[in-house]
């Protein structure tokens, strides 16, 4: 997509894929929609996982051109004069979000916002911004009343399998490193296929797991 993007407000659509479209705030915005932001998240994923990135996109009936494209408009967009920002951006190109509330944490009030994707049915994208709209950060989450996949080892652990959160309740969790808004590195210790105890880095995109390195046994 070449040249400058200029935002300006766009009519009421339906999805190309038959989702939900936006919310009457006002029109997608220029022409995001959920189908759009899915591929938006998938780009990000397709630097690990390419054939599950390629397997999704199909099921939205998208081309790789396509996914590019939503991803370079999606950031255009970011930096256009006079778009909007934070939260309502999100609002925008996902509708309403099925829950929001305002929360306190210490000194800190906080907003969170959750909305539905189908490619993750049991996830939920979830935005947490500050009182001004402005987000903090933004991933998927595992949804209400999903119970978390069973992770007892190393082997357990898939691409795609858990998110972030999910690693709280089965490891040991020992840090986690964010890159940019998009990427965290979760370092935690679980036992190998041989109960052996090992210490290991799990990289996450948009919240989901892309890839795990487990460091070699010592003797």
């Amino acid at each position: 997509m070449a040249g400058s993007v200029v935002w300006t407000p766009c009519p009421a659509r339906a999805s190309l894929a038959g989702e939900r479209g936006p919310d009457a705030e006002g029109g997608a915005t220029a022409g995001f929609d959920v189908r759009e932001f899915q591929l938006v998240l998938l780009r990000r994923m397709a630097d690990y996982q390419p054939e599950r990135v390629d397997a999704a996109r199909e099921r939205l009936s998208a081309t790789i051109d396509e996914m590019r494209d939503a991803n370079r408009h999606w950031q255009a967009l970011s930096r256009a004069p006079g778009a909007p920002r934070g939260l309502r951006r999100l609002r925008l190109a996902l509708g309403v979000p099925e829950h929001e509330d305002t929360r306190v944490y210490g000194d800190l009030t906080f907003r969170v916002a959750r909305w539905s994707l189908p490619l993750w049915p049991d996830l939920t994208f979830e935005a947490v911004a500050g009182h001004d709209g402005e987000l903090w950060h933004q991933w998927l989450v595992r949804a209400d009343g999903v119970p978390t996949p069973p992770l007892r080892t190393v082997d357990d652990l898939a691409p795609w399998s858990c998110v972030v959160g999910d690693l709280d309740q089965h490891f040991d969790v020992a840090g986690r490193a964010a890159d940019g808004q998009s990427r965290w590195a979760v370092r935690f210790t679980a036992d190998d296929a041989h109960a052996a105890r090992r210490h290991v880095t799990a990289r996450f995109v948009w919240g989901l797991l892309q890839e795990v390195t487990v460091e070699p046994r010592t003797t």
